[in-house]
C-alpha cells in the first residue's frame, strides 16, 4: 500500500518544499512565470505558510542573455536540470551544464557557447519556475489573460500541434500542444515565431484595385469582385480560356483548393499549379516544405507552379488568379524577375 495523505508524507513534502524555496526569491508579483509556475502551485498546495530561515538568500546573476531567444534569471533556478537534459537529449546540442558543487551549483552555458539550437525556446516551456523566459514573450501579457486555443503550426509540413495564446482577438504566442504521434511535446523556434504572420502589418485587410496610374487603391469587396469578373469575362471573350491560369497556395485548406479547381473548370482553364516554398530541415521536426498543405494540394491534382511561371514569362498568360500568397515572394517562386 502507498500512503499519500499521512502525516509523515505531509511533513516530508513540506520539507522538500522548504529546501526548494530556501534560496528562491520572493518575486512572484513581478515574475513572468506567475500564473503557470509549478513551484508556485506546489508551494500553495504542499508548503508551509511561513519561512523558518533568517539567513539571506544567495545572490546570483539576473537577466543573463543566454542566446538569441532566452533570458536567464539564475536566482530563480531550482536546479531541476530539465533544461540541461533537454539540450543534451532532444536537439543533441548540449549547450547547458551544471557548474560547481553542492549548494554552490549553478546552471550555465559552456564557455564561449550560446544557447542557440533550433529548439532553444522549449527550455522556457519545461522550466517549472521563471528562471528561463523567452525574449519574444517576456513581459508582454499576464498569462491569465490568455485563452489557449488549440491549433496547428503552419511553419512547415510537419503539422506540429500548438496552443495559441489569444487575448482581445490578438495572438501573443505559440506553445507546443502534446501529440506523441506528431511533435511529442516540442516545437521548433522557427515554427513558434510564425504566430507573428497572423497579425503582420503587411497583410491585406481590404480589397485593393490597381488604378490607371499603376498604384493600388482600397475598394469595397463587392466592387472589387465585380471588376475582377468583368476583366476575366473580357479575356475569355477576346482570347479564350487558354490565357487564364492560377497559382494555388500550399497553405490553403482542401476546401479552398477544391473551390479554386471548380472555378477554373467553370472558366474552361486547365493551367494551374501550387507554389511550395522550401527551406532548411532536420531529422527531428522541421520539414523542408515550408507550408502546411502542399500534400493536400498535390493530392487534389495541382502540379508544381514553375510550369505556370514559365508560361507567364513566355507571354502565354494574360490573366492570373493567385490564391493565398504573394506571387512575387522569392521564397515561393525563386527570382521573380
Amino acid at each position: 500500500k502507498v500512503h499519500t495523505t499521512s502525516e509523515r508524507v505531509k511533513r516530508a513534502r513540506e520539507g522538500v518544499m522548504e529546501l526548494l524555496l530556501v534560496n528562491h526569491p520572493l518575486d512572484c508579483p513581478i515574475c513572468d512565470q506567475a500564473g503557470e509556475c509549478k513551484l508556485q502551485d506546489y508551494a500553495y498546495d504542499y508548503g508551509v505558510p511561513h519561512s523558518r530561515t533568517r539567513e539571506p538568500r544567495r545572490a546570483l546573476k539576473k537577466r543573463v542573455d543566454l542566446g538569441p531567444t532566452i533570458v536567464f534569471d539564475q536566482e530563480r533556478c531550482i536546479l531541476c536540470r530539465r533544461c540541461v537534459r533537454f539540450c543534451r537529449e532532444v536537439p543533441g546540442s548540449g549547450e547547458l551544464g551544471i557548474f560547481a558543487r553542492g549548494d554552490r551549483s549553478v546552471i550555465e552555458t559552456f564557455p564561449e557557447t550560446q544557447l542557440d539550437n533550433p529548439y532553444s525556446m522549449n527550455v522556457a516551456d519545461i522550466c517549472p519556475v521563471g528562471a528561463l523566459t523567452t525574449k519574444d514573450f517576456r513581459f508582454k501579457i499576464r498569462v491569465w489573460f490568455l485563452n489557449d486555443v488549440p491549433g496547428i503550426c503552419t511553419g512547415c509540413a510537419n503539422g506540429c500541434n500548438v496552443h495559441l495564446g489569444v487575448a482581445s482577438n490578438h495572438v501573443y504566442r505559440y506553445v507546443p500542444r502534446r501529440n506523441d504521434a506528431v511533435n511529442d511535446t516540442w516545437l521548433c523556434d522557427g515554427g513558434r515565431m510564425t504566430y507573428r504572420e497572423i497579425g503582420a502589418p503587411d497583410r491585406l485587410e481590404q480589397a485593393m484595385l490597381r488604378n490607371d496610374r499603376g498604384g493600388l487603391e482600397t475598394s469595397g469587396y463587392t466592387v472589387a469582385v465585380e471588376i475582377a469578373a468583368a476583366r476575366l469575362r473580357a479575356l475569355l471573350a477576346s482570347k479564350g480560356p487558354g490565357v487564364i491560369a492560377a497559382i494555388a497556395s500550399p497553405h490553403a485548406t482542401n476546401e479552398d483548393l477544391i473551390t479554386l479547381q471548380r472555378f477554373l473548370a467553370a472558366l474552361g482553364s486547365e493551367t494551374a499549379g501550387v507554389a511550395v516554398p522550401l527551406g532548411e530541415h532536420d531529422e527531428l521536426l522541421v520539414k523542408a516544405e515550408k507550408a502546411a498543405n502542399a500534400t493536400g494540394a498535390r493530392a487534389l491534382g495541382f502540379a508544381d507552379a514553375h510550369g505556370v511561371v514559365d508560361r507567364i514569362r513566355g507571354g502565354g498568360v494574360d490573366g492570373l488568379i493567385v490564391l493565398g500568397h504573394d506571387l512575387l515572394d522569392p521564397a515561393y517562386l525563386g527570382d521573380p524577375a
